[in-house]
């Protein structure tokens, strides 16, 4: 029943909303395979350029720019398309700091069913769909999918924006920034685990380091069933307790 809604509403969005939105779509498929190709692009900041080769491989005519950009602004405006945009701060001394959004699915159920897998396929360690770069597997991307959409819900309702961290070389990396209007922020990390060490809190630590006070928490996001406090301050919550 489940995968027959999510079905019609993409049949929907294709077949309707982009007519109903004012923007005509010559081929059909084309479309369904630029959202496919997002879907697989989900937590990964891959180029529109990488999105549009996965979306045509092997075709020699690919759709220019203004027709991708314009998937995008139909998608956005339908709220399908919710991007996790750069932290880019200007109270602390933090320089060096990438500008590429990552990518965002306003439901990984959707992104899931574009690509065709479920529950067992993901836990089997399928990696379905268009090729695409990404740390970890499908499921790890997915996961994080999932708890950027809590985490937006509970910062909306607080006043609060969401953004994540990436130094340009790559070398330092948070998934998710919540930020008040004070500037003062909370950094949370997204791990496809129970347990977590040492190495899983290092960007934290390092963010601390770099803005002190400015750092209201830290806490990693896990697949635990205890939320408890490290020696080190920083949190662990299950990701549960998220939409408890």
């Amino acid at each position: 029943m489940l995968r027959a809604q999510l079905d019609g509403y993409i049949d929907r969005i294709v077949e309707h909303d982009f007519s109903y939105l004012g923007r005509s779509v010559r081929d059909r498929r084309t479309l369904r395979g630029w959202m496919t190709a997002f879907a697989a692009a989900t937590s990964t900041s891959a180029s529109y350029t990488t999105i549009r080769d996965a979306a045509t491989p092997g075709k020699p005519d690919k759709p220019a720019k203004s027709t991708t950009f314009a998937y995008r602004r139909i998608l956005e405006q339908l709220w399908m398309i919710e991007e996790v945009p750069a932290w880019l701060p200007t109270r602390n001394r933090l320089t060096r700091l990438a500008a590429s959004p990552v990518h965002q699915l306003a439901d990984s159920a959707l992104a899931a069913r574009l690509l065709g897998v479920d529950a067992d396929a993901l836990v089997d360690g399928a990696d379905a769909g268009p090729a695409m770069p990404r740390d970890g597997t499908l499921l790890g991307a997915l996961f994080q999918s999932l708890v950027t959409l809590s985490v937006r819900v509970y910062a909306q309702a607080n006043e609060a924006r969401v953004s994540h961290l990436r130094t340009r070389a790559g070398e330092r990396e948070i998934d998710l920034i919540v930020e008040r209007a004070d500037g003062r922020v909370v950094a949370l990390e997204v791990k496809l685990s129970a347990l977590i060490d040492g190495n899983d809190v290092r960007h934290l630590r390092w963010l601390a380091g770099r803005i002190g006070p400015n750092l209201l928490d830290a806490a990693v996001i896990t697949t635990g069933r205890d939320a408890y406090r490290r020696r080190d301050g920083i949190g662990v919550i299950p990701a549960a307790l998220l939409t408890a």
